[in-house]
């Protein structure tokens, strides 16, 4: 073989590897936002995974992502919502608040947005229509706000008539007000008075169970919040120890020790929110995507922490529930 020849050859093979490795597509990168700690919410996060590799992806091997959590700070979140459009992700998934799906929103009007939250999302401001979102932004509603009344219902079956039902809120929730408000006139309704308690940080935690034991509340109704969910065995265990019968917003606190919870499952949120993440990163268009609702709920009651309560649980109770952990 001629010099020139063998060089030749010996270019084209060296540049080969070169030219198909620019052929192939790069690596997605999506960014996650969230008010709550890295492992407040590990349950969701592994939901939206099992939605993605529905999808056909798998983060590490055909998936970066770039996380992002306010550890419970809402005030942290513009930035680091505006950290993620700086990236030029191609996807930000707003997780478990209204507060980070507000923020995503905010910050960017053409980077698609997927969100799962428990609020409404048209009345929260996020979508046009539940059935055709408009702009860049769609998602997964557990609706976890708009139980309220239910779950006072099920706290009266425990309570003597007229009894006072401690709600705990952050007020720092874009929520907080109307959840509050649904409370007392739900409470109202039931011949029952509500009390409402607050707690922003970890901090007020305790001051909120001495608020509650002055006004002899009966029972308490833990109102959605990423601070809670980070929180629930702590919260568990002040209940036990105060003997409050409480009832949360879904099995994560039941698991934790929790007396019970009726609402649906954020995990089944999740994984719908990693399904929709998958099929824009394939080119569909949030407009397209209608709001995914949640249509089963759940009541799941922990027979452990009623007896160690003392409680003697109504046989109604009992029947109605969808689960009970021994």
């Amino acid at each position: 073989m001629k010099r020139r020849e063998f060089i030749t050859l010996l270019g084209a093979a060296a540049a080969w590897p070169l030219s198909a490795r620019a052929q192939q597509p790069a690596m997605p990168v999506i960014g996650f936002l969230s008010t709550s700690s890295a492992g407040g919410i590990a349950p969701y996060v592994d939901g939206f995974r099992r939605g993605l590799a529905a999808g056909g992806f798998t983060e590490g091997r055909n998936l970066a992502v770039e996380y992002r959590w306010a550890d419970n700070r809402a005030d942290r979140l513009p930035a680091l919502a505006s950290e993620l459009v700086a990236r030029q992700v191609a996807v930000i998934v707003a997780a478990a608040a209204t507060a980070a799906a507000l923020a995503a929103k905010a910050a960017t009007p053409t980077i698609p947005i997927v969100f799962a939250i428990g609020a409404d999302p048209v009345k929260a401001g996020l979508v046009d229509s539940m059935s055709r979102p408009s702009g860049n932004i769609t998602g997964a509603s557990y609706l976890a706000n708009d139980l309220v009344t239910k779950q006072l219902q099920l706290l009266q079956g425990l309570l003597p008539p007229a009894s006072v039902i401690g709600v705990l809120a952050n007020p720092h929730n874009p929520n907080a007000t109307s959840d509050t408000g649904k409370a007392q006139a739900a409470a109202a309704a039931l011949r029952l008075q509500a009390h409402i308690v607050n707690a922003a940080t970890e901090r007020d935690i305790d001051a909120a169970f001495d608020d509650l034991a002055r006004a002899r509340a009966a029972a308490l109704l833990v109102l959605p919040d990423t601070l809670f969910i980070d929180l629930r065995a702590r919260l568990a265990a002040i209940a036990a120890a105060r003997r409050l019968p409480a009832i949360y917003s879904n099995r994560l606190y039941v698991d934790a020790g929790g007396l019970m919870c009726y609402g649906s499952s954020p995990v089944d949120a999740f994984r719908e929110a990693g399904i929709y993440t998958g099929r824009i990163l394939r080119g569909e268009k949030p407009s397209d995507l209608p709001v995914v609702q949640a249509v089963r709920f759940e009541l799941v009651i922990n027979l452990k922490t009623a007896k160690a309560l003392g409680l003697d649980l109504p046989p109604t109770l009992l029947a109605l529930a969808d689960e009970v952990i021994e």
